[in-house]
Formats: C-alpha cells, sequence, structure tokens
C-alpha cells in the first residue's frame, strides 16, 4: 500500500509511503482521496495526522507523469479537499517538504515539523511554476516577501526560518507521530484557525514586488517561470484567492508543456542517471579519508578547496617551500573570500584550512587513499608526477591525473598498479564549477571507477564519464565550437555579433568573451605542442592574437581590449588590425543564423563523440555541456536542442 492509515484512538495516522521520496503519483493522490471521505465518514475520528515514511514528508509531485494527460484526482483537487475536511488534518514533517509536499501542508489546517525539516517550492527548477496552491496559500501564511523567495528565487525554509515565519505551528521532538496526536489532541481543545486559502494577505509594500521584480529580471537565463510566479502572487493579491489558483493552475499547465520544461526534465533524469550509473551498481566505492593533491597551482589549489568543502583532509605537495607558501596562501585566500561573502563562518574558514597540510616532496603521500595529480599540462611532467607516485604511495591507493587533453594511458605507463589509476578532468574554478569528467583507462577497476563518481557526489559534482580521445568529450565540442566562430568571423561576421547572438541564446558569455576570460594562451600553446609532434595544424587568428602578446584579459587584451579592473570587453582596433589577414570583407548575419550554425557544429561534434562510443549517451555530452560550459539549461543541451529542431 502506497498510504496507510492507523487509528489511534480519536486521531487517524496516514502515512504516504512511495518511496524513494514519497512522490504524489496518481495512487498515492486517489488512495488520499479516498481516506478524506472515510475519515469524514467516521464519528469516532475527530482529527488526521498526515506524516511521510522514512526520511521525509513528501518530495513533490511524479515527475514521470509530466509528459502523460493528467489523470484525476487532480492535486488542487486533493488539497482542496484536505482543506475543507469536517476533519482537521495536521502535516507531521520529518526532513524534506519539496513542491507538492509543501502545497498538501499548506492545505492542512496545522504543521508540526521535526529539527531537520526543509521546506521549498523547487519548481521553478523544472521550468514550471507550483500548480497546486503554492503561489496562493503560501503568501496568505509567511507573507509575500517570503512567498516570493520560496517560490520565484528558488530559496527554502529551515525549521527556524518556518517557525518564525508561521508556516509551522509548533516544532517537536522525535517519535513525531506521537508528538503530532498529542498536538491534534491538544488542537481540538480550542477553535480552529480558518483554512490559508481563507486568510488575508497582509498589507504589502509595492516596493518589495518591484524590487523582487528587477531580481528576478536580472536571472532572465534561468526562464520564465520566475517571472510567471512573481505574475500569479500578484494576481492573488489583487484579484483574490480563487482567481489566484486559476492563474496558477493555467500557468502551470502552460508551462508544463513547453519546450523549456521538457528541457529541464530531461536534465533533471540525466543528472540522477549521472550520480547512479547502471552499470556499477552493487560496486562499492572505496573509502577516502586522506587525500592529497599534487601542483599548487590554480588548479591543484582549486581541488584542494573543494575537497575540504567536502570535509576531506587534503596534503597539498609542491616541489619547493616558495610554490608551496604559494598555494598555501592562495588556498587561503579562496576561504577568506567565502567568509567575506557570508559563506563561510570564520570558524568554519579556520576548520577548512586547518584540514589540509603543506609539504615539499611526495613522502607526505605515503598513506593517502587517494592522491590527485593536478599539474602543468605536460605528459613528460606528468609522468615524472607518477613515477614518484608509483614508488611511494600505497600499492591499494587510487591515484588520479587531472587532464584537460592528454591521453591518460600515456602518463600511466610504467606505473605499478595500473587498475587503480583513473583520469579525473575538474573544471576551473575547482572548487565552483560542478562538472567532472571522469576518464577510466582500459586498466581502471570498477570499484576505483565507483570511487571517482562517490567522489563526484560527495564534491557536489557531475559526473560524466568519457572515452579517451583529444580533448575528451567538453574540450573537444568546444574546440569545434571555437573553430565554427572563427570560420564566421573570416568569413567577415563581427565577433561583437557572434558574442551577442550566443548571450541571447542563454549563454553567459559569448565565444571570444569566453576565450579572453580563459586565456587564448592555453589552447594556443595545445595547437603549438601538435605542430611540434608534426601535425599539420593551420594558423588561426587567435594564434596571431597570441603571438603579437594578446592573451586576453590577463594581458589587457585579446579579442576585446580591457581596462584595468574592469572585465568588460571593449572593441578593440588593435586586435582588428592583427587578424586582418585572416578576416573577410564584414557582412552581416542574424542572430537566428549564428546560434544555428554553432549549435548544429557542436550538435555534429556530439554525434561523432556518441559513434566513437566516447560518450555514452546523448544525455552525457548535454550534461557536460551544461555543468561545464555555459550551455543554458533551460535549452537542455546541444543534442536535446538538436533532437527538438529536427521533430
Amino acid at each position: 500500500m502506497v498510504v496507510k492509515v492507523e487509528r489511534l484512538d480519536e486521531v487517524a495516522v496516514v502515512t504516504i509511503d512511495n518511496p524513494p521520496v514519497n512522490s504524489l503519483n496518481r495512487a498515492v493522490r486517489k488512495r488520499l482521496w479516498e481516506i478524506v471521505g472515510e475519515c469524514d465518514g467516521d464519528p469516532a475520528v475527530r482529527a488526521v495526522v498526515l506524516v511521510g515514511a522514512g526520511k521525509l514528508f513528501v518530495g513533490g509531485a511524479d515527475i514521470t507523469e509530466f509528459d502523460r494527460p493528467v489523470e484525476p484526482p487532480l492535486l488542487p483537487d486533493l488539497i482542496a479537499r484536505i482543506e475543507t475536511a469536517a476533519k482537521p488534518w495536521i502535516a507531521a514533517v520529518r526532513g524534506a517538504a519539496l513542491g507538492g509536499g509543501l502545497e498538501v501542508a499548506l492545505g492542512c489546517r496545522f504543521r508540526v515539523a521535526t529539527a531537520g525539516a526543509r521546506f521549498a517550492l523547487p519548481e521553478v527548477n523544472l521550468g514550471i511554476i507550483p500548480g497546486s496552491g503554492g503561489t496562493q496559500r503560501l503568501p496568505r501564511l509567511v507573507g509575500v516577501a517570503t512567498a516570493v523567495a520560496v517560490a520565484a528565487e528558488n530559496a527554502s525554509l529551515d525549521i527556524v526560518k518556518a517557525t518564525e515565519n508561521g508556516l509551522v505551528d509548533r516544532l517537536v521532538e522525535e517519535p513525531l507521530i506521537d508528538a503530532a496526536v498529542a498536538f491534534a489532541r491538544e488542537a481540538l481543545t480550542r477553535p480552529l484557525p480558518e483554512p490559508v486559502s481563507a486568510r488575508p494577505i497582509a498589507a504589502v509594500d509595492p516596493a518589495v514586488l518591484e524590487e523582487a521584480s528587477t531580481r528576478i529580471a536580472r536571472t532572465a537565463r534561468m526562464g520564465q517561470a520566475p517571472a510567471r510566479v512573481l505574475e500569479a502572487i500578484r494576481y492573488g493579491i489583487d484579484e483574490g484567492f480563487e482567481a489566484g489558483m486559476a492563474l496558477e493552475r493555467a500557468t502551470f499547465l502552460e508551462l508544463r508543456a513547453s519546450t523549456e520544461a521538457a528541457a529541464l526534465r530531461y536534465l533533471f533524469f540525466a543528472e540522477r542517471a549521472a550520480l547512479k550509473p547502471a552499470d556499477l551498481r552493487g560496486v562499492e566505492p572505496l573509502s577516502l579519508s586522506r587525500t592529497g593533491v599534487v601542483g599548487g597551482g590554480t588548479m591543484g589549489v582549486g581541488i584542494a578547496a573543494a575537497l575540504r568543502n567536502a570535509g576531506i583532509a587534503v596534503r597539498l605537495v609542491e616541489r619547493d617551500e616558495p610554490s608551496l607558501q604559494r598555494g598555501m596562501s592562495a588556498l587561503s585566500a579562496i576561504f577568506e573570500s567565502a567568509q567575506r561573502r557570508g559563506r563561510l563562518s570564520a570558524e568554519e574558514r579556520e576548520a577548512r584550512m586547518a584540514g589540509v597540510t603543506g609539504h615539499v616532496g611526495y613522502e607526505a603521500l605515503a598513506d593517502c587513499d587517494l592522491v590527485i595529480e593536478a599539474v602543468f599540462e605536460d605528459l613528460d611532467v606528468k609522468r615524472a608526477v607518477f613515477a614518484e607516485l608509483g614508488s611511494v604511495c600505497r600499492p591499494d591507493a587510487v591515484l588520479a591525473t587531472n587532464t584537460s587533453y592528454i591521453d591518460p594511458r600515456q602518463i600511466a605507463e610504467g606505473l605499478p598498479q595500473p587498475e587503480r589509476f583513473i583520469g579525473l578532468h575538474f573544471f576551473s574554478p575547482a572548487q565552483v564549477m560542478k562538472l567532472l569528467e571522469i576518464v577510466p583507462t582500459p586498466e581502471t577497476r570498477q570499484n576505483v571507477l565507483a570511487t571517482a563518481v562517490d567522489l563526484a557526489r560527495r564534491l557536489s559534482k557531475m559526473p560524466v564519464r568519457s572515452g579517451i580521445c583529444d580533448g575528451f568529450i567538453g574540450n573537444r565540442i568546444m574546440r569545434r565550437y571555437r573553430a565554427d566562430a572563427e570560420a564566421m568571423l573570416r568569413e567577415g561576421v563581427p565577433l561583437r555579433d557572434i558574442d551577442a547572438a550566443m548571450r541571447g541564446f542563454g549563454y553567459g558569455m559569448g565565444p571570444f568573451e569566453v576565450q579572453d576570460l580563459a586565456g587564448l594562451d592555453i589552447s594556443f600553446l595545445h595547437r603549438e605542442a601538435a605542430r611540434a609532434r608534426g601535425e599539420m595544424i593551420p594558423d588561426t587568428p587567435g594564434d596571431l592574437l597570441v603571438r603579437a602578446g594578446r592573451k586576453g584579459q590577463k594581458t589587457g587584451g585579446g579579442w576585446y581590449d580591457y581596462e584595468t579592473g574592469d572585465r568588460t570587453p571593449k572593441d578593440s582596433a588593435e586586435a582588428a588590425r592583427v587578424i586582418a589577414p585572416m578576416v573577410g570583407p564584414q557582412r552581416t548575419m542574424s542572430s537566428e543564423a549564428i546560434v544555428d550554425r554553432l549549435l548544429a557544429a557542436m550538435a555534429a561534434e556530439g554525434q561523432a563523440i556518441l559513434e566513437e562510443d566516447i560518450a555514452a549517451s546523448a544525455a552525457d555530452i548535454d550534461l557536460v555541456e551544461v555543468h561545464g560550459y555555459g550551455f543554458p539549461p533551460r535549452r537542455g543541451g546541444p543534442m536535446f536542442h538538436a533532437a527538438r529542431q529536427t521533430k
């Protein structure tokens, strides 16, 4: 049974038991609908306690139903039935009450919760708005400002905030059911409060809504859902609950059918699959308590910070004392910056640094469970590191290379126990970027692969497995993206138009702006290395800029000019002069044509990657582009977008 009922004298206890998240699928809704009638018709029942089995209340609606016609009973109707029931319902919340789960709780006459409870309406992350009263009941209970933050801006309320704002009537201790039943009996001795839908909305300063509108407009890349939430809340304030409910439901159904919502649902399921690969079910990851990072440069320090943010002890190794001190100072600066921004307390900052020790030489890594090499992107340098690690580290320690392009098999040549070796491609800044490309070699053991996936989960990163090729999945597609952007530039399309078109599509930056930020010399050096190996790599406009000393923002100019302390790109007459030998007469090209051409190039490269078995699925490619390269999530990824274009 997905919903169970038991009687504790005059109180009926209704438990939703629909693992893994107690979702409100049709079977749950149907049974709850029946239970309302059964309890109302039973004179021995005076109140009903609603609880979720396990560690959470209700994780929301069943997203798998979103691509099918809606089947009754509809959730808004069920919540209205609970709210107007003859016997009062009390939501007893343990853990998360998310989306439809929070909306059900809002339909109950009372709400009690334990200390770890959390309340949120994350529908905007799926390109939709709450569709069962979230935009109408929540502002009547907690006020408009808090409701806007939760429903439109993806804020969540912990038990303290929920109690302060009136969402939770009482903080209770475990056992939850006993506490909720005691609360119900006490509540029956007093007049019942009005249903939330009948309560007035507290007066709101118009400036609150205008400020919210301005904030939401700044996050337009998130899609239209946040602004539509605000519209529904405003309408409910002005026109009343019933009118607000009608607009909310109509908007929910409209957005649910949109390509944007379909793209976000697609990514949701792709992310869940990536965190639990089917071929690793039953494979236990290795325990990681002590880790080492070799290299105190930007990438090594970022990896160390990511490990410490996950509570994992780190030993940072450098070749000499000055390099080590620079690395430790850079690591400390990361945590100090987080404290200044309010993301860490002073105590947390100190704890982060206390968990990392700096060392010159490899001996300190002898008892580490995992060592990640993060030195310069040079095959000989990396091989030298692993020669040392192979002689110093435990034979069962996992050894990983952070490489963007180099074949991990070449790096691991001659390494003892090569089955414990794996490629881990972090993205910079490693303590921020969510993507982790995992690149096993043919020798890599399954439990080492499972350990890499589990590490990504612990670091709050998105793991995507890649086969071995130049640039793996992400950089290979990015190289094609840049090449086609430069091809348009050679054809006379202004680079500013190309950047503007991609920003309009939803990227935070255009391809030339990104190169200036990352540094043009990175890809230039990769091309130069290929030329040194005898590969026929033609010169590019970017090569001309680097040879002229224009490497991007760090040199004050690349494709654009930059003023000191200002990252705003400005048209550059000097850059135009340098690349003029490779650029044709200027011509115009529509934004739509620019976007279509670049996305088609990315999808074509993605298809080649699939055909070569470098990626396991189109969804993996899209995860890489969304989480590592700024592809707008509401567009789903280049493979999803291409598939939609052909329908």
